[in-house]
């Protein structure tokens, strides 16, 4: 018997340890091997993201070039000999215009390849008289008109890339280039930021940007002989040693990530290897990071494994052992229920026999109690001992001399008294009591707890003809298993009460990391629109200034690109406001045909430039949501269904479906393949099949599927490929007797054109670039501006006799400084209350109702010019109807 239990008990160690260490590889390894990927793939929007700074970074620059070949002086200098007066002349030109642009050094050069004139003729070390005909953006502006290159500088010794636009005379004939050399250090110190190693590289392989120095000009790769004579030729790293970095690709991910192993380096041996191609240069930009992070989780990961199944075995173990002893105390349970019905029938002939040996005590026939287990003692009417058993004796320890036939029984009550088991009360109190109830007649049944733990059940029953019989069963087992019982459930809800305060305490924090997030997204967005609103400010003064179609296509694609930029930054301070539970909802039954009818209007023109025909089916439903936020819910879907169509019609109708209307947006795309349907929605999700000119953010179903669970909406999507896709909103429908009447705007014509000449404004913000666009913007309106800077200048500026008719503000002016204030503190000091135009990146809720109910303007950053100028001309024309 011993030798099989020990066998089993072997058995069961061996499997526990077995199946904890089996898990514990599976876990490790499967975590190992998708950390490692989610970790390439974050990388390599990392990567992106860098290299899409370096990009713009590039494309700052490429625009002048182009616009100083189009320069009349320029072009008239390469076309006859210049003397000393003329080269001064030029060499100033290029200066003032490199100053503006902030980039390295502008060199005009002419067909030869001789440098003619050089933003740095200050410089020893100058370009002007150089020949540089061996480089290749020479050359490549000669041959085909613009030209790109990056290398060491053979005048200066410091490296740079060049861009090079080629000038034409009158025939069209190339009569020279205008080249830019822009300098990529401030972008390699943002790089020393992260721990991460970022480098970039040509196309031979060369590194010759990076975050670590000791790295630059190191090989990726072999030089072929061609790539020697290339470099030599061209002089490209002239002066620098070229020597191997080596490694060794240890695994290839499936998203084109490597690990790799460098040896030559004081890095970690191990690392992840990103490779990210840049276009048009035939660059390579590729990043490393350490993965010891990702090991540590795997390692982590195979622990949790290992604890979760040795706690799952011994829970197994555990519920097996509770099943036994449940199926131990059933049996128990069910032999205890047979001895009670037994010990009950036993207590029934018992007292049959009690009464009969009470009859017939006189004559000696107690024995016949003597096979009772229970104690039984027999009284007569006048309450004297008649008989009693063997077990009765037992339980209370009387002395034999106590206990004779016809002894009254108030002798033994008084006896166990003195012995204090009785209870507390009294002696003479405790005696009586009982007496009387003896007297009484009355049957009872209670319990007794004696001092050495016996718990005792009494049960008396008076006889027929007078007398009383009492049994005493002893039931202490029974009572210990009670309180056995009562213990572990108590333990159970201990350990119920002490997991449900681990869980809130969890979830208090997840509540607040949330809240971390949150706002560390509004600052950041915060920050980032200040310069972002600077911008717009500058690029809607440039149509005053550029002439020319190419010029006006270059101020285009810059307002292009910003609103994107705006559209990304308000999509992500959306997403926060949701997350955070600050994005408010108006819940209102209203009209379909209304929202239907705008969203219509908005798309109808653009879905007729992209070629595509733009159709709504509404019909007269009542529908119940948030008309805003549902109305950007449909827009997203129409929005992204003309990006993806290249033909045919987009049609958006409705189909009802009980209480609910399902809105769809049909159209004629590329489909999306089943499995990136559950992709899409996620955050920067785009297919690949858009208009090269709009790709959008990637966040616009991110946003509609964060609505829809908002508004409690369901969101969903029917596309085939090459069929094209159906996306859709289900809404309850509303009850049309609710309507809230729509009252019609009152349309005031004014008979001033322009109502922002002659007008007095100031501008307060504590950013001098946005103050500087601003106020230009506005005196090119008509305005005059006596005041553009920050609120401490305003401040020490502000008296009587210089106040605005209107007051443009920012809310956050650095500091502990708050726009509402600053603005009481400024008609302190006015004597007057002039009007004023919130202009802030908060986009908080609360704080345009602040100002709704105040009675001023609301602009949000970055500001739409046309919006400003809509809002304070109809703030100026108040001023001057009242």
């Amino acid at each position: 018997m011993l030798f099989p239990l020990r066998r089993r008990t072997v058995w069961t160690v061996a499997t526990l340890l077995l199946g904890m260490l089996l898990s514990m590889l599976t876990a490790g390894w499967l975590t190992w091997e998708r950390t490692l990927l989610a970790e390439s793939e974050n990388y390599l929007r990392q990567l992106a993201v860098r290299a899409q700074g370096l990009t713009q970074r590039v494309d700052r620059y490429r625009t002048l070039p182009e616009v100083l070949s189009l320069d009349n002086e320029l072009r008239a200098a390469l076309q006859h000999p210049l003397s000393a007066g003329d080269v001064n002349y030029l060499n100033r030109k290029l200066e003032r215009a490199n100053g503006a642009s902030q980039a390295s050094t502008l060199t005009l050069i002419d067909r030869h390849g001789i440098a003619v004139a050089a933003s740095n003729w200050r410089s020893p070390r100058n370009n002007v008289g150089e020949d540089y005909n061996f480089r290749p953006y020479v050359q490549q502006a000669l041959t085909t008109g613009s030209g790109r290159f990056y290398g060491i500088g053979t005048t200066t010794g410091e490296p740079g890339y060049f861009l090079s636009q080629a000038i034409y005379d009158e025939a069209g004939q190339v009569i020279g280039l205008v080249a830019i050399k822009i300098a990529l250090h401030e972008l390699e110190r943002q790089w020393l930021r992260t721990t991460d190693v970022v480098v970039v590289a040509d196309e031979h392989g060369v590194i010759f940007l990076t975050s670590r120095e000791s790295w630059r000009y190191r090989l990726l790769q072999p030089l072929s002989s061609e790539d020697l004579a290339m470099l030599a030729a061209t002089r490209q790293y002239e002066g620098q040693t070229l020597t191997p970095l080596h490694f060794d690709v240890r695994k290839q991910l499936d998203n084109g990530g490597r690990l790799v192993r460098l040896r030559d380096s004081d890095l970690p041996g191990r690392m992840l290897l990103q490779t990210l191609e840049l276009p048009h240069s035939g660059w390579k930009m590729h990043l490393l990071h350490d993965i010891r992070t990702s090991l540590q989780t795997s390692i982590w990961a195979a622990a949790a494994a290992g604890g979760l199944w040795l706690a799952s075995g011994l829970l197994v173990l555990f519920v097996r052992q509770r099943q036994r002893l449940a199926r131990v105390r059933q049996r128990s349970r069910q032999e205890l229920e047979t001895v009670l019905r037994q010990h009950a029938q036993e207590l029934r002939t018992a007292q049959d026999g009690i009464v009969q040996a009470a009859k017939q005590a006189d004559t000696g026939l107690s024995r016949s109690l003597e096979h009772l287990p229970q104690g039984v003692v027999i009284i007569d009417a006048e309450l004297n001992l008649v008989a009693w058993n063997s077990r009765y004796l037992q339980l209370f320890r009387y002395p034999s001399e106590l206990l004779q036939v016809g002894r009254p029984i108030e002798d033994l009550l008084r006896y166990n008294a003195r012995r204090g088991l009785l209870g507390p009360a009294p002696m003479e109190e405790a005696i009586q009591r009982r007496l009387q109830h003896l007297r009484s007649g009355k049957p009872h049944l209670h319990e007794s707890a004696k001092d050495d733990g016996t718990v005792l059940e009494i049960r008396g029953n008076p006889l027929p003809d007078g007398g009383f019989v009492t049994s005493y069963a002893d039931i202490t087992s029974y009572k210990n298993a009670a309180r056995e019982l009562r213990s572990l459930a108590d333990a159970l809800e201990q350990r119920i009460v002490e997991r449900t305060r681990d869980l809130a305490a969890a979830k208090r924090e997840a509540e607040e990391a949330n809240r971390y997030k949150t706002r560390f997204v509004n600052a950041a967005v915060h920050d980032l629109l200040q310069p972002l609103n600077a911008a717009r400010m500058f690029t809607s003064l440039l149509p005053a200034h550029v002439r020319d179609e190419a010029g006006r296509h270059v101020v285009d694609s810059i307002e292009a690109a910003l609103a994107s930029q705006d559209a990304i930054l308000t999509s992500l301070l959306d997403i926060a406001r949701m997350e955070s539970g600050q994005l408010e909802v108006h819940v209102r039954d209203f009209t379909l045909d209304a929202l239907l009818h705008v969203v219509h209007n908005n798309f109808a023109m653009l879905a007729q430039t992209e070629g595509l025909q733009l159709r709504t089916r509404a019909g007269h439903y009542v529908v119940r949501s948030d008309e805003a936020l549902l109305r950007r819910i449909v827009q997203n879907f129409v929005s992204n269904a003309i990006r993806y169509s290249r033909r045919g019609r987009i049609l958006v109708g409705c189909r009802r479906e009980g209480p609910f209307l399902r809105i769809e947006v049909h159209d004629q795309g590329p489909g999306i393949p089943l499995s990136l349907q559950k992709e899409i929605f996620e955050e920067f999700r785009r297919l690949d099949e858009g208009h090269a000119d709009d790709r959008g953010t990637g966040l616009g179903l991110a946003i509609v599927e964060r609505l829809g669970r908002l508004l409690g909406h369901e969101i969903g999507l029917r596309s085939e490929v090459g069929q094209g896709s159906v996306f859709w909103v289900k809404v309850p429908l509303g009850d049309r007797a609710a309507l809230q009447p729509t009252a019609r705007p009152q349309v005031t014509v004014h008979s001033d054109d322009a109502p922002l000449q002659g007008g007095v404004a100031w501008y307060v913000d504590d950013d001098p670039g946005t103050c500087s666009a601003t106020g230009a913007l506005l005196e090119r309106w008509g305005c005059h501006v006596p005041f553009a800077g920050g609120p401490h200048e305003a401040l020490a500026l502000a008296s009587p006799d210089s106040v605005p008719q209107l007051l443009l503000l920012d809310v956050h002016l650095g500091g502990d400084l708050y726009g509402p204030e600053v603005y009481a503190q400024l008609c302190e000091r006015w004597g007057q209350t002039p009007p004023v135009i919130l202009v802030t990146a908060e986009r908080d809720a609360s704080l345009r109702r602040q100002a709704a109910e105040k009675g001023w303007g609301f602009l949000a950053k970055p500001v739409r010019p046309p919006a400003l100028r809509a809002l304070m001309s109809q703030m100026l024309l108040r001023i001057r109807e009242g």
